[in-house]
């Protein structure tokens, strides 16, 4: 099995997976990568209206392969 390291920041914290993990091939990395997002949002529940979480794939060669990113973003509406 192919071996990926899913690199990831928050905005603030950026994160290189050093150690991988053995996945089935590209598109399992790709679920990997998207399933870590909204995760990722929970975790550090940003004290800003406006933040940037990304993720990227690398393979066994240290090739990007796929990337992804959500953003955050919030607004008072009306009166408070």
């Amino acid at each position: 099995m192919p071996r990926y390291y899913i690199d990831s920041s928050d905005g603030n914290f950026s994160h290189v997976d050093s150690e991988g993990v053995e996945l089935a091939g590209d598109e399992a990395a790709r679920y990997l990568a998207l399933d870590a997002l909204p995760d990722m949002v929970r975790e550090v529940l940003p004290d800003g209206d406006r933040r940037e979480f990304a993720v990227c794939v690398r393979d066994q060669g240290g090739r990007v392969i796929y990337s992804a990113s959500l953003t955050l973003t919030g607004s008072w509406r009306g009166e408070s």
